[in-house]
């Protein structure tokens, strides 16, 4: 018998060939779209709805069923209320991650398993590795699309019975197959921004939960230079979209930085240019996901503190407290408390934790 395959699918093309590959390899396919938020866009427009109709399309071509399951009530309590109560905190959250964990590898998976699957799959950018009875999620081939970032938070139970059909592609790749097999999402647009929100105003969004209200932007020496239309909104870094126009007595010719925020107060810190504030030495994790075995520590490793970011080396050490510190070797720029440290053994990825600290 052929063994059965539940792969969620997003309308998009990386999800659409991943289905493809499990078909020609001859897999018994089931497609599943995932709907986790119910909201339509601020024109009316529902997005879900349009994928939901390139999904169809595309399982027509590919001829597998497929269904509509709805996990807009886990995801509302299982990932967007701590998004939701880390702004408040003023920290910067991560939701795909928590996405990830929680409803692709959690709620999907369970459901995929009352259907009897052997696997499900996704489309990812990442691979597996089995090696002595253990499963090591791993880098893909193309470095530049590789999203084990964003999986850094599973087990590796959760990825006992996963297939990452595309993991060994390129993104240019993806779409030739596309091309070639008719399928309508050969040249569909990369989603982008935070897994619910789309293409929406981001600050228009967000304000719709969180009562905002204007503050003033401060140099680090206390002048005031501004003001600001709410301090959840930026982040550690920023150098654009804050309001800053020209200030007088100042150089207007170089750029201003948020360099640091009080929440309490509803205050923003900036500098006109880099400061040494905004490096850091190392971080702080609390309660580090190790994804498949802890390592011994002190060690060596490769981490990354955001998506896409050239892997830097440090050294970790874990806690008595079993929270986890990374040195750098070489000082970071913008570390961002609320994001998350993902560390990397050649090509394994060792797990991630939340940033709490920086120094």
């Amino acid at each position: 018998m052929k063994k059965r395959v539940a792969i969620g699918l997003s309308g998009g093309v990386d999800s659409s060939v991943a289905a493809l590959m499990l078909k020609k390899q001859g897999y018994e396919v089931i497609g599943l779209f995932m709907k986790n938020w119910e909201e339509t866009s601020f024109d009316g427009v529902c997005s879900a709805q349009e994928d939901f109709e390139d999904v169809r399309r595309v399982c027509a071509v590919l001829d597998i069923p497929y269904y509509t399951v709805n996990f807009a009530k886990e995801y509302f309590d299982n990932v967007f209320k701590l998004f939701v109560s880390e702004y408040q905190a003023g920290r910067t959250p991560n939701p795909d991650v928590l996405c990830n964990r929680e409803i692709k590898f959690g709620c999907f998976r369970d459901y995929a398993m009352k259907l009897d699957a052997d696997y499900i799959a996704t489309g990812h950018y990442c691979r597996i590795i089995k090696k002595d009875n253990l499963t090591y999620l791993a880098k893909a081939v193309d470095q530049n699309k590789c999203q084990t970032y964003f999986l850094n938070q599973v087990s590796s139970s959760q990825l006992d019975n996963v297939l990452f059909p595309i993991g060994d592609l390129y993104k240019e790749d993806v779409r030739k197959i596309a091309a070639q097999e008719g399928l309508i999402t050969a040249k569909k647009k990369d989603s982008t921004g935070i897994c619910f929100i789309g293409e929406r105003n981001f600050r228009s969004f967000l304000s719709s939960y969180i009562p905002m209200k204007e503050g003033l932007i401060k140099t680090l020496d206390g002048k005031v230079v501004g003001k600001h239309k709410g301090v959840f909104y930026y982040t550690i870094g920023q150098r654009k979209g804050f309001g800053m126009g020209g200030v007088k007595g100042q150089d207007n010719l170089k750029p201003w930085f948020i360099i640091d925020k009080d929440v309490k107060e509803n205050i923003l810190y900036v500098n006109q240019g880099e400061h040494p504030k905004l490096y850091s030495k190392g971080l702080v994790c609390q309660d580090f996901n190790f994804i498949t075995k802890t390592i011994e520590t002190p060690k060596e490793i490769e981490f990354r503190i955001r998506h896409r970011q050239p892997l830097q080396k440090g050294i970790a050490v874990l806690n008595d407290d079993g929270s986890l510190k990374v040195e750098f070797s070489k000082e970071q720029r913008a570390v961002t408390l609320g994001q998350y440290c993902v560390l990397y053994e050649g090509e394994v990825c060792l797990g991630g934790g939340v940033i709490t600290q920086k120094f």
